[in-house]
């Protein structure tokens, strides 16, 4: 192995948070990286699209942390290009919309007293009598929430999300993104003197001036100022292994072949794509493995609507099962400065699909008059106020945590850890929901196993299923205080939040839950 760095060459395959990331931090220790994109264009799914001066972002992407690296990295590429943005999001359902994060007596109008009480009650048969096992999402929220309160604000859009039936969809992901989470535990954590506070729940959040994609076109000019390379609209085709190393990568750029060389590699891409474009290939367990993860996709509809203002959220989830779009992204709250006419207002109608389905197969025109359609059932903007639109497409935006991905996983990755100058990172490189921070964290790691000589382990990042949203402060709150306002440290994660919303109810009943 080469252990001088000025004689190393690192090729990272994939230009998003993870991959530049590392091609950033690689830098600084004196490797030179080249960068092979597929796309036209830096960032991944944190990348910014622009049409006709509309500039519009692959989902919404707000900059937090706990990670103080990762938050030192932002500030030292973007310093005053940051915005401190307020946060607000509702959630539309059974024709109303909801403050997300729930507050109480809104969610309360909103449900009514008798449906609350109904969750209650299904809440407490759930505890008497749980499912004995906890392999499916439907089986880990029924037993915390009870079915009610499920089929109420988790079924519907989760459906939407993943496209599988909640009962196919691992516990392993709501572990993951909601943690420890119970009617129990946040009713009594309200009432209760606590060790620790609730301190931010996100009610700000920064975010580029232009969106994400300008941080990563930022990193991207960076590293080629440390004489590092970043290319666009490279396919990776081949990857040329010799025993347990990687040699080589061939790509096709601009209709041509060509071969990439290189002492490491660190890939970014879809897992699965990797090994089956391995040369020679890998076991035949390993490619039928790679063939049985699977994604989801999602298609954005960018309206312009000709009015200033539509409504002040930076984004609306749609729990209604009566229309397909997802979410619904105001791109102007997010930044004035994603919109260059004031009188102007673009949104971000998500549909989540796979790749391939009648969805992601639509007619660009189909797809416009369906959100068209839909932008108007909610209520939001009349269609004759739609002036404009464009459609864009996003594939293997979520790897998906279906029945047997993680047995199938556990084969790849074996595989992969045994090719010596090799690292895969990233949300697809791991097949894990990561956030931007995550990814950005395993290409830290992945740098300083390169050149430091480290063995950090990168698929560890992200498995605490630590709510990610949440700062903690070990400070008690002052029991009086809690008994003037018990709403006062509300959680922030949607199903604490209900939680909230049913203490509240069995207050009004004279029922509340007690330690």
């Amino acid at each position: 192995m080469t252990t001088d760095r000025a004689a190393r060459r690192a090729v990272i395959l994939g230009a998003g948070p993870a991959g530049l990331t590392a091609a950033y931090e690689l830098t600084k220790f004196g490797v030179t990286p080249v960068v092979l994109e597929k796309q036209d264009i830096v960032g991944g799914l944190a990348s910014t699209r622009t049409y006709k001066g509309f500039s519009f972002d692959m989902g919404g992407h707000r900059f937090f942390t706990k990670s103080e690296e990762v938050k030192k990295l932002w500030r030292e590429i973007l310093g005053r290009d940051f915005l401190r943005r307020p946060r607000l999001s509702r959630i539309y359902y059974d024709g109303k919309f909801f403050a997300y994060p729930l507050k109480p007596f809104n969610a309360l109008r909103g449900l009514g007293l008798y449906q609350g009480f109904r969750i209650m009650l299904s809440y407490l048969r759930w505890q008497v009598s749980p499912h004995r096992l906890e392999e499916t999402f439907e089986q880990w929220v029924t037993n915390r929430f009870g079915r009610r309160l499920f089929r109420t604000f988790f079924k519907s859009y989760t459906e939407k999300v993943w496209g599988i039936p909640c009962s196919e969809l691992k516990a392993e992901w709501a572990a993951q993104r909601i943690k420890d989470l119970s009617l129990k535990t946040a009713v009594v954590s309200m009432f209760k003197r606590p060790g620790t506070t609730i301190t931010t729940l996100i009610e700000e959040f920064d975010y580029p001036r232009l969106g994400p994609g300008m941080m990563w076109t930022a990193v991207r000019d960076e590293v080629e100022r440390r004489h590092g390379a970043v290319h666009t609209s490279c396919d990776v085709v081949r990857v040329q292994r010799t025993g347990p190393r990687i040699a080589a990568v061939e790509i096709v750029r601009d209709g041509r072949r060509e071969v990439v060389r290189g002492t490491d590699f660190i890939s970014t891409i879809p897992i699965s794509e990797f090994v089956t474009k391995l040369d020679p290939p890998p076991p035949a367990e390993v490619l039928a493995a790679a063939r049985k993860l699977t994604y989801r996709d999602f298609v954005t509809v960018v309206l312009i609507v000709d009015r200033p203002h539509v409504f002040q959220d930076n984004w609306i989830y749609v729990h209604d099962p009566g229309v397909s779009v997802g979410r619904i992204q105001n791109f102007k709250n997010w930044s004035p400065d994603m919109v260059p006419d004031a009188s102007k207002t673009s949104l971000g109608l998500e549909y989540f699909c796979t790749e391939g389905d009648a969805l992601w197969t639509s007619p660009d025109t189909d797809l416009i008059a369906q959100a068209r359609h839909e932008v108007a059932r909610l209520g939001l903007v009349r269609a004759d106020e739609i002036v404009d639109a464009c459609v864009v497409r996003v594939p293997k935006a979520y790897p998906v945590y279906d029945s047997d991905y993680a047995d199938h996983l556990a084969v790849i990755r074996r595989y992969v850890e045994g090719l010596e100058n090799f690292q895969t990172i990233g949300r697809n490189g791991l097949h894990r929901y990561n956030n931007q921070d995550h990814a950005m964290v395993t290409g830290m790691l992945a740098a300083r196993n390169l050149c430091l000589g480290q063995k950090n382990d990168v698929w560890s990042v992200n498995t605490d299923a630590e709510y990610h949203e949440e700062i903690r402060e070990s400070r008690p709150v002052p029991p009086r205080q809690l008994r003037q306002n018990p709403w006062l440290r509300v959680p922030s994660s949607a199903a604490s939040l209900i939680a909230g919303l049913l203490a509240l109810i069995a207050g009004v009943l004279g029922c509340a839950l007690r330690p």
